[in-house]
């Protein structure tokens, strides 16, 4: 942290307050009150410091609290260009479905503890494609599936069905035959067949 400080020291908005790593021993106090709170981010900085601009501080954040600097992050954004740059609309299944087409999986990327499946199957189940009639397959991908999601692949662009391949970041080796599936059904695709990865 230290070296990065001197660093930061050189910037002209830096410069002018007297050093950082002066005031940090001068002040001590101060900075460990700023550097102690919850959300530095927000709190007013130590006596000189205190009109530094809000990308600066971004600076100071990264040094000094890295912890804080994703959420100080967003709020500049938020100011700079707008709350719509900085909030993340809520995801619709709808929207989604509207935008896609049957030439382009649907692929989400998720994390731990989320699961789309339920979406999609609402999604699929509103335009009459269940697991029941057969409009909807859902195949969990691992050893020996492979062959299976080729066919299903193949079966539901030709019917208009939706085929769902999960867990295909188990199936990195398998990943290329599912490219040139996607070219091959690619021309047979009826309107209405979605693939969800």
């Amino acid at each position: 942290q230290w070296q990065q400080i001197k660093v930061i020291e050189n910037v002209p908005a830096f410069k002018s307050l007297g050093g950082l790593g002066a005031n940090l021993d001068g002040d001590s106090l101060a900075w460990k009150r700023w550097y102690a709170a919850e959300k530095a981010e927000t709190e007013d900085l130590p006596r000189s410091f205190r009109d530094l601009s809000v990308f600066h501080r971004l600076l100071l954040l990264r040094i000094l609290r890295p912890d804080r600097v994703g959420s100080a992050l967003a709020d500049y954004v938020a100011q700079e260009l707008g709350p719509e740059f900085a909030e993340q609309a809520p995801f619709s299944m709808e929207e989604t479905y509207a935008e896609s087409s049957s030439r382009t999986p649907l692929f989400f990327v998720l994390f731990p503890g989320s699961d789309p499946t339920p979406m999609v199957e609402d999604m699929a189940a509103s335009l009459g494609k269940t697991a029941a009639n057969g409009g909807f397959v859902n195949i969990s991908m691992g050893q020996g599936q492979e062959l299976v999601a080729i066919s299903a692949l193949r079966s539901c662009a030709e019917a208009g069905n939706w085929v769902m391949l999960q867990n295909i970041h188990l199936m990195q080796g398998w990943l290329k035959d599912l490219e040139r599936c996607f070219e091959v059904i690619e021309e047979i695709a009826v309107h209405d067949f979605r693939c969800i990865l």
